[in-house]
This record gives structure tokens, sequence and C-alpha cells, in this order.
């Protein structure tokens, strides 16, 4: 009796799995959850776009000057108060003042700022400038003036190694 509901057991489970794995996510929304970025080649002062789960992603190679205006920020001066330091900080708690990863979606109305691109206008703080509706970012990605309500999203990542940087 114990043997008959053990192999029953065992059958219903051999025919319900097919079924449950294919609730599972498909290998390539799996292959979307995270991007590995080669860092190595983006220069001090340059900045890269990259997609990522269907978003752009800023990652900015700053340089110490903008390092330094970001740092010099009063937190009174900030609609959304943030430091730069919790800015640039990895998910294994690491900080890397140089690199600035942030998600390039304007908290707004979800336009995508200029400013990742030479020759863009980054307006009057050095970071991005919206021009939908005005919204300017600071060297540090956080809202400086205009509607948007928030700063841009730092997303999680994590330096495998010095040039290579994994998001998601």
């Amino acid at each position: 009796m114990v043997a008959t509901g053990a192999l029953g057991a065992v059958g219903v489970a051999a025919v319900a799995w097919p079924f449950i794995n294919n609730l599972n996510p498909a290998a390539d929304t799996l292959a979307l959850a995270s991007i590995e970025v080669n860092v190595q080649p983006i220069q001090v002062g340059q900045a890269i776009t990259v997609s990522w789960r269907g978003k752009p992603v800023f990652i900015r190679h700053r340089t110490p000057q903008e390092i330094k205006e970001a740092e010099a920020v009063p937190m009174s001066e900030l609609p959304d108060p943030q430091t730069d330091d919790s800015r640039v900080t990895d998910t294994a708690k690491k900080v890397r003042r140089e690199w600035l990863i942030m998600i390039g979606v304007c908290t707004h109305l979800g336009c995508v700022p200029l400013g990742n691109k030479p020759g863009q206008d980054k307006g009057p703080y050095g970071g991005w400038y919206c021009p939908c509706h005005g919204s300017a970012y600071d060297t540090s990605g956080r809202i400086r003036k205009g509607p948007a309500p928030k700063n841009l999203v730092i997303p999680e990542y994590l330096f495998a190694s010095d040039a290579l940087v994994r998001i998601g």
C-alpha cells in the first residue's frame, strides 16, 4: 500500500513538472535580467549608453571635477536628497566615485535626457537635461531643477573586476 502511494506520487510529479516548469521565465527573458559591460575603453569624461531591460542605461566615467562638484552640493539644495557616495556604490558596497551608472529615463514623464553624447546639452548643472519639460540633473544624476520629482534611478550593479560591470 505504501509502495503504491509512493509510486502514484512520483507519477503525479512526473506529469505535473512540465506544466510547472512552463511557468518559469523563458531563456531570452533570463538573458535580459542582467548584462555585462566592459568599461575599460570608456575614457575619463566620456559616457556611453547601453540597453538593459529595454531601457537606456547611462554609464559615465566622471572627471575629478564632476566628482568634486557632486560631492560639494548641500543636501538642503536637493529636491530628492541623496549623497553622491550612495549613488556610486555597487551592490558589494564598494564606492567607485569615478563611475556613475543609472537608468537614463527622466522621472517626470519617462523621456530620455540629453547629456550622454558629446555635444549634447548637459543643462546648468553639467549632468543631464530633459528638454521635454526642463528637468536638469547634476553630475550625480540628482534632480536639481524642473518638474521631475526624483533623481535618475540607480540600478543594481556590481563590478566583477575593474573592467567589467554587471548590471541587474
